[in-house]
């Protein structure tokens, strides 16, 4: 280690050195901000050697060694695990279990991260530093003694405890990296060639294994998809591809004596090591072609890695599951059925265990007061307590005399000098918070004797750092509840207090007011000469409450009584056989537990001497409490086992200790399962030192039955302790299994020594009745005796439950007449009466059934090795309930300079060792960054916090890796399609049950008025022109509201002649030759549509390309006039010069385009003559639309289709010349165009035409156009009532005093192809209601490709019905409708009135035959204006006949029907429509070819994307998809990237909870990324194609296990 003496430094530098080492593991300051400084502190001690490279490898630099402080930091820093959880039986089991893993190869598909997210914590963010010494950069802030696993003390702590553990590790280590890794070539033992060939096959197998890249993905050799990942868009990021991070270097010197693979393997890859291995790879790194599931070719990364996810999950699930519960419906949960195998208790039941008699001594005081009394009158020279200060030099001494004096002061103030003499503000009995620090027992001590003598409560709670600390606000309630409105503090603490800038102590969040009160000698006033406490002998009154924190976070108070407190000090006294003046070192919390009963309570009745260590000097120098006992002679040590193993890593820096003094090292937290293992390591360094073995007491304790047991000091030579290994999977089951051969998952447990004197104690099974358990049975040890506590204050039901149980034997009788108290702790009394404790209730997990505890999973996680990524003692385990049952979630906190492909290593590791060792799987593994996790008061994880910001979306994890594949076993049974009933069955069975046949029609078209006559809409304009020359069609609106332009029908019918003689002039156009209008929305477009008519020509509407995107909006124009074979184009002059500009040759070829004519400037002449069409069923306009799922497909209108669409719109909605209607859609197909370019002309009604577009700039556009004309029927799209409720939310009332009036609007009809939007329609409504619009105004209409419109909402006619059904029934193709608010429910609104001359059918898609009422099937139209085809270039003419041309199957066969392709039903309601007949509601479900079929059932994207857009505020928009039969979740983030990862185990759980399916991968994206067309349907076929193709550049994409 060191080639020259290392400098010695100055103590005030090694202290300054310590703290900032604490700093650093805390988080407090970055690894760059700790060299700095740390370098500032050495550098005038360690002069650098001239022309040594900073940057060079380790073993060429001596590491700085500040004796002791930073000594033991470096050697905790070599890799092993917090020591808490430390034993060499569960490291070889760990790595049995990983090995175990190997041979059923899994390959996890790696998520993958945007750059910018990965900088947070990569190593990029930590510049190297340039003085460095290479041991503090290895083991990066390892000194995590700050960071604590159990809720109430630090209990963290890294490291290496004794060498020959470490070293038998390496050589497993090294095994286990080939178990993960697989191949055999990694393994190579110098680090440099293993980094490159390690790199090499993390590449999805370039290199050696670059061919074999689809057999390794279906072998699951190894984690493919590890390195490519780092950036996960190469064409962004040019220039950071190739730095991508500094070389790590704790990972080619790990220990350089015995560098292994594992050095190796763990190296992030150096920059331009391996490239050559890399050469050879196509771009993705993957990118070999390979085919999916479907047999489809991809070379895409992404697939590639969905690939590899399909083939982990065909890995067969764990138990087979048979027995179902209902969940209120035929959904059925799986349950598990216990396993016939499992194993089952079968001794005897057991016999309560009394403990030895309590024996009275004589001179036993009465009470603790007067114990007080006693010593402070006849010894008041002895010393009671011994404060160190943090350099561990005595600080003060505090005698019993002066102990006795000031309390009494303490308790005349608190009785005398608070509020008046009339009005005390503190009377006896009342409570008092204790608030004081660590660090200073003296005060407490004092205060809390002085409340004793005062007969006030104290109630010792932690000091509040801040006013929002985690925790305090439940203390907060506590006190509220306790009614305490005096807190006693330190001088010190007081002024450490936060204070607002009058100086007061603000209230903390949840508290109630209190009065601050120091209660330090020098502010309290004599008590009168005449003036002495009441001592009584201790009874029933309360003495003291002490909080207790559960499972959720909420806090406690336990009452003691005084006569409790008393004979618990008797009970310690005999069974620790204290004497008087005995000198005790405690390291221990004294503010409650065992702290506060061996060093405030124990140690004044038996007038001994206290030696307290606070915490902050254990921090600085963690043997101080060993020295304490050598320099005092100490008898007895009060410690946690985090005190042990702390001194262990430090112990090399003290030659002369001897512990031979101790006769008792009581281990407060021995009854936690894994401090046998600190206790076992201890005692094999400590034993040259003097400690015998039988000197370590471990006890187990609970804040209700106080001290449930200890282990007795015994004399040398007598039996050693017990010692019990039990198999974890009995131990799940609830039975104690002595495991000898299995070694792999078992828990080494030692007793807790035998029942308290005077105490009784049983075992009751933990869940339900108290019953007592057999012999080799787990269960809660629950305690009679005088000294437990005896309620928690103010909850008499809780106290009930907990103090006042009486088991029962299984005959039925009560064990005693006396009630027991429950200890929250799970264990069995074993031989010889020895008591042993496998857990605590509030650590229990119930998980499928089985029982697992939190700490063992902890420990199994700890195991896995290396553990450099991760803080050792920062992890935290909990439970969440997700369908029905527990699931497991792990979170730990992530080291800033572990690389993505470590960490992510780390979490696979830890997920096999604990699906090996405990058998069960992790729901959700996550990572955070350093210093991130709630905590407690002394520095631990505050777990209900966590999980309360987990289940909130607001933990902000770096690394998250969900497993629902393997969790969720209880999943319904995927639903078995039975053999179709044939349709005249159905038809049949219908009858029978008396249900109407599903059908219903809209009214007849009626009589002809003077205007219909004409057959062809050119004939009607010509006729308007005549009639009534100057009447006004069309009215253009700009941005500003104002008219833009107009036409009058003589004016359109000049120019739309102009057109024809052009098209005639330039274009030689024939009759029937296709024309693209390619025209921004406006009138031009209207002008060149009848000018097409004029001449002969059949015009095709298509939207411009968007200026801003014209690479992939030009594309569709170009698709679209080829497919549609246009023989010309007509637009605008701009658009004409857009068409062949330099952007557009890069998007297509533009020498391909058909002539282009520009319509700006017309000639003057007229056609020589118009166009008459000879055949009314001749080709009028063709419709081309792209569908949701991204098919463009053109629909062929003919002249009759289109004069019957404009005359049944004319009467639903009672169009005349004399009416204004207002539009707001985009012209190009569907119902939006015949309403922009047709109905006008043929009704004669003026339309104010408002481009959608100008509402971006205006959202208040349409709205006021609509106030301003006095309009009272409206047309418009969701994605235009989207952008007026999110932008003019907050300006109702600023548009109410400009006079906006919607009042008169009787229709405001939403054009759509999809189910209603319910909630957005009724958010318009509501948020307009002000301004005058009648809710019931608003409907939508329903169209699709075969009919532009079958319904919409008219003048007339009831207003639309809105019905719940069963969402779960509708994925069994089945409607059910159920109340409003019950679960499970789906709104579903009526789609509008169908159509005058509109018949409607629901028929079944598959048989074809006709459904009856209520039934979910496909909706069938029949009208006149059905389109008569799709216009393919293909001519697939087979699609043609089965869309527009079936007959059902059964029934009236005759008729010719269209299909729609949408899932709906008919509903006959109570309502009458306009000719006095029950009205028939048609509601749309969703598109059959949006549908997934996912486990049998049928499922429509909107449902699941309407759960997922609930889960969290962040998410904007959610799409889903399905790929290879997993669930693709895409949501658009608003919000910081740090947010992204928090969507992932929500977006899970909501999916699980919801629709019973998992989600196999969640992809995170930015707003705007999910693409949708303009009538803003969502595309995610395009959305699905563009995340195939890794075009997305998604923040974050999870892929679930």
């Amino acid at each position: 280690m060191a080639d020259r003496d290392p400098v010695p430094l100055p103590a005030e530098v090694r202290a300054r050195l310590a703290e900032l080492e604490l700093e650093l593991s805390e988080g407090d300051i970055t690894q760059k901000g700790y060299e700095k400084k740390r370098s500032k502190l050495i550098g005038a001690y360690f002069p650098q050697a001239p022309g040594m490279d900073p940057s060079m490898g380790q073993e060429r630099r001596t590491p700085v060694t500040p004796s002791s402080s930073s000594r033991y930091h470096r050697r905790r820093s070599s890799g092993s695990r917090d020591e808490r959880y430390r034993s060499d039986v569960h490291t070889e089991a760990v790595q049995a279990a990983l090995a175990k893993h190997k041979e059923r190869k899994m390959a996890v598909p790696m998520p993958s991260k945007r750059r910018s997210l990965v900088v947070q914590t990569s190593m990029d963010a930590y510049t190297p530093p340039d003085t460095s010494s290479g041991s503090e950069g290895e083991g990066q802030g390892d000194g995590d003694e700050g960071e604590g696993g159990d809720g109430e003390e630090e209990d963290g702590g890294g490291g290496g405890g004794t060498s020959s553990s470490r070293e038998g590790s390496i050589s497993m280590e090294h095994w286990i990296s080939r178990a993960i890794h697989g191949t055999s070539s990694t393994t190579t033992t110098t680090s440099s060639t293993a980094s490159s060939s390690s790199s090499s096959t993390r590449s999805g197998g370039s290199g050696a294994a670059g061919g074999r890249l689809a057999d390794v993905l279906a072998q699951h050799v190894h984690i493919s998809a590890h390195h490519h990942l780092r950036h996960h868009h190469h064409h962004r990021h040019h220039k950071t591809e190739n730095h991508s991070a500094p070389p790590d270097v704790t990972g080619y010197t790990n220990n350089t004596a015995n560098t292994t693979a594992t050095d190796g393997i763990q190296v992030e890859r150096a920059p331009g090591a391996g490239t050559a291995a890399q050469r050879q790879t196509p771009k993705y790194g993957n990118a070999e072609l390979m085919e999916t599931g479907d047999g489809v070719p991809v070379s895409s990364r992404v697939s590639a890695k969905i690939q590899q996810l399909v083939n982990t999950l065909k890995r067969p699930k764990r138990p087979p599951l048979r027995e179902f519960f209902v969940d209120d419906f035929e959904e059925l949960l799986e349950v598990q059925q216990p396993d016939p195998n499992q194993p089952k208790a079968e001794g005897a039941q057991m016999v309560a265990m009394r403990g030895e008699p309590l024996g009275v001594v004589t001179n036993w005081p009465p009470s603790l007061e007067a114990a007080l009394q006693r010593w402070g009158t006849i010894s008041p020279k002895a010393p009671c307590l011994t404060t160190m200060d943090t350099n561990g030099k005595p600080l003060y001494i505090l005698t019993y005399g002066k102990l006795w004096s000031r309390s009494v002061k303490v308790a005349y103030n608190l009785l005398h000098k608070l509020g008046t003499k009339q009005e005390p503000l503190v009377r006896p009995g009342d409570r008092v918070a204790l608030v004081f620090p660590n660090n200073d027992p003296a005060a407490f001590m004092t205060a809390f004797y002085g409340c004793l003598l005062a007969e006030v409560v104290p109630v010792p709670i932690e000091v509040p750092l801040t006013r929002k600390d985690a925790g305090s606000q439940q203390i907060g309630f506590l006190l509220g509840s306790c009614g305490v409105t005096v807190a006693l503090t330190s001088d010190a603490c007081h002024k450490g207090l936060p204070k607002s800038p009058t100086g007061e102590i603000p209230q903390f969040k949840g508290w109630p007011k209190v009065l601050w009160f120091v209660a330090e000698s020098k502010h309290l006033s004599k008590p009168p000469r005449d003036w002495f406490p009441h001592i009584k002998d201790a009874n029933q009154d309360t003495a003291y409450i002490e909080y207790k924190t559960c499972k959720d976070g909420s806090v406690l108070g336990v009452t003691v009584m005084r006569i409790a407190m008393l004979t618990h000090s008797q009970a310690l006294t005999q069974s620790c056989s204290y004497t008087e003046a005995e000198t005790i070192v405690n390291v221990l919390d004294f503010k409650k537990d065992v702290g506060l009963w061996h060093a405030v309570l124990t140690s004044v009745m038996n007038m001994m001497h206290v030696i307290s260590i606070p915490y902050a000097l254990m921090k600085v120098n963690p043997l101080s409490w060993i020295q304490k006992v050598c320099q005092y002679k100490a008898k007895v040590a009060c410690v946690k086992s985090r005190d042990m193993h702390w001194a262990l890593v430090a112990h090399r820096d003290q030659r002369d200790i001897n512990l031979s003094s101790l006769r008792m090292l009581v281990v407060a937290d021995g009854s936690n399962p894994w401090s046998i293992s600190s206790c076992d390591a201890f005692l094999n360094v400590f034993q040259t030192k003097g400690l015998r073995p039988e000197v370590i007491c471990p006890c187990a304790s609970s804040p209700e039955a106080l001290t449930v047991a200890i282990r007795r000091p015994v004399e040398e030579g007598s039996t050693p302790p017990g010692r019990g290994v039990l198999s974890m999977q009995g131990l799940s089951h609830g039975v104690i299994r002595v495991d000898s051969e299995e070694k792999l998952s078992v828990l080494t447990l030692q007793d807790v020594g035998s029942v308290m004197p005077g105490a009784m104690m049983c075992v009751v099974k933990p869940e339900g009745f108290p019953q007592l358990c057999k012999t080799d049975e787990i269960g809660e040890l629950c305690v009679c005796t005088v000294a437990t506590g005896t309620s928690y204050y103010g909850l008499a039901g809780m106290t009930k439950n907990t103090f006042e149980v009486f088991p029962m034997s299984n005959s039925g009788a009560p064990v005693s007449e006396f009630p027991f108290t429950r200890t929250g702790l799970l264990g069995f009394i074993g031989p010889a009466g020895l008591i042993f404790v496998a857990g605590k209730m509030d650590g229990l997990m119930v998980v499928g059934g089985r029982r697992h505890n939190a700490d063992d999973i902890v420990a199994t996680a700890l195991a896995v090795e290396p553990m450099k990524f991760v803080y050792r003692g920062r992890i935290a385990v909990f439970s969440i309930t997700v369908l029905h049952d527990e699931r497991i979630v792990v979170v730990a906190e992530q080291r800033p300079d572990s690389t993505e492909e470590d960490s992510f290593q780390w979490m696979s590791r830890v997920l096999q060792a604990i699906d090996g060792i405990h058998q069960v799987g992790v729901y959700c593994l996550a990572l955070v960054p350093s210093n991130t996790l709630p905590k407690t008061p002394l520095g631990g994880i505050h777990l209900s916090e966590t999980k309360q910001l987990f289940l909130e979306g607001a933990l902000h994890p770096c690394n998250v890796l969900m497993c629902p594949h393997t969790c969720v076993t209880n999943l319904p049974k995927p639903r078995q399609k039975q053999p179709e009933i044939g349709p005249a069955s159905v038809m049949v069975g219908n009858l029978v049950s008396g249900k109407r046949i599903a059908q219903a029609s809209g009214r007849d078209l009626g009589q002809i008025e003077d205007n219909d006559q004409f057959l062809f809409l050119s004939e009607v304009l010509q006729w308007r022109a005549q009639t009534t020359p100057d009447h006004v069609l069309y009215t253009l609106l700009n941005s500003r509201g104002t008219i833009a332009s107009s036409l009058t029908c003589v004016q359109l019918h000049k120019r739309a002649e102009k057109i024809a003689a052009m098209l005639a002039e330039r274009g030689h156009l024939q009759d029937g030759d296709h024309v693209a209008l390619v025209y921004p929305p406006g009138i031009d477009l209207i002008v060149a549509f009848y000018g097409c008519l004029y001449a002969g020509c059949v015009p095709i509407t298509v939207r411009p390309p968007h200026l801003q995107n014209i690479a992939t909006t030009l594309p569709t124009v170009k698709m679209i006039v080829e497919v549609s074979r246009s023989v010309c184009v007509m637009t605008t002059q701009l658009i004409s010069k857009l068409l062949r500009s330099k952007e557009a040759s890069a998007a297509v070829d533009v020498r391909t385009w058909p002539p282009v004519l520009d319509t700006d400037d017309l000639p003057k002449k007229k056609p020589p003559l118009l166009y008459k069409p000879s055949n009314p069923d001749t080709l009028a306009y063709l419709d081309f639309s792209v569908s949701t799922t991204g098919m463009l497909a053109g629909v062929k209108m003919s002249h009759t289709a289109t004069s019957a669409f404009c005359r049944s719109i004319k009467l639903q909605c009672e169009l005349y010349p004399s009416r204004e209607v207002a539009i707001c859609l985009d012209p190009y197909c569907g119902l939006g165009f015949v309403l922009w370019c047709l109905c006008s002309v043929y009704s004669g009604h003026q339309s104010i035409l408002i481009p959608p577009s100008e509402l971006e700039v205006n959202p208040a556009l349409w709205l006021s156009a609509v106030s301003q004309y006095k309009v009272r029927d409206t047309f418009c799209s969701y994605s235009v009532m989207e952008l007026c409720t999110k932008g003019l939310g907050l300006q109702t009332d600023l548009l109410k005093s400009r006079g906006l009036d919607l009042s008169r609007v009787r229709t405001c009809v939403v054009v759509a192809e999809e189910r209603p939007r319910i909630a957005l329609t009724q958010s318009f409504s509501k948020l307009f209601k002000d301004l005058g619009l009648h809710p019931r105004a608003v409907s939508t209409s329903f169209g699709c490709r075969v009919n532009l419109a079958i319904c919409l909402q008219g003048t007339s006619g009831p207003d639309p019905t809105t019905v719940y059904v069963d969402m779960r029934a509708l994925r069994h193709d089945r409607v059910r409708l159920v109340e409003r608010g019950s679960p499970h429910s789906l709104p579903l609104m009526e789609s509008g009135k169908i159509l005058p001359g509109v018949r409607i059918i629901i028929a079944n898609p598959e048989t074809k035959g006709p459904m009856g009422e209520s039934h979910l099937g496909e909706i069938w139209v029949h009208s006149g204006h059905n389109a008569s085809g799709y216009f393919t270039v293909y001519g697939d003419e087979a699609l043609q006949s089965d869309h527009f041309n079936s007959r059902l199957s059964f029934g009236d066969t005759q008729t010719v029907w269209a299909r729609t392709g949408y899932l709906g039903f008919l509903r006959r309601t109570e309502l009458t429509d306009a000719s006095g007949e029950r009205h028939d509601a048609l509601y749309v479900v969703g598109a059959l070819e949006e549908a997934m079929e996912l486990r049998g059932m049928r499922y429509h994207p909107i449902d699941i994307e309407t759960s997922v857009i609930r889960t969290h505020k962040s998410i904007t928009e959610c799409a889903v998809f399905t790929w290879t039969n997993l669930l693709v979740v895409v949501v658009e983030l608003d919000g910081s990237e740090q947010e992204a990862l928090d969507l992932v185990p929500l977006v899970t759980n909501v999916v699980l909870e919801e629709h019973y399916l998992i989600v196999g991968v969640v992809v995170v994206v930015d707003i705007g990324v999910i693409p949708i067309n303009s009538r803003g349907e969502k595309q995610r076929m395009h959305l699905r194609d563009g995340f195939l193709a890794d075009q997305l550049d998604p923040i974050y994409v999870a892929y679930n296990m």
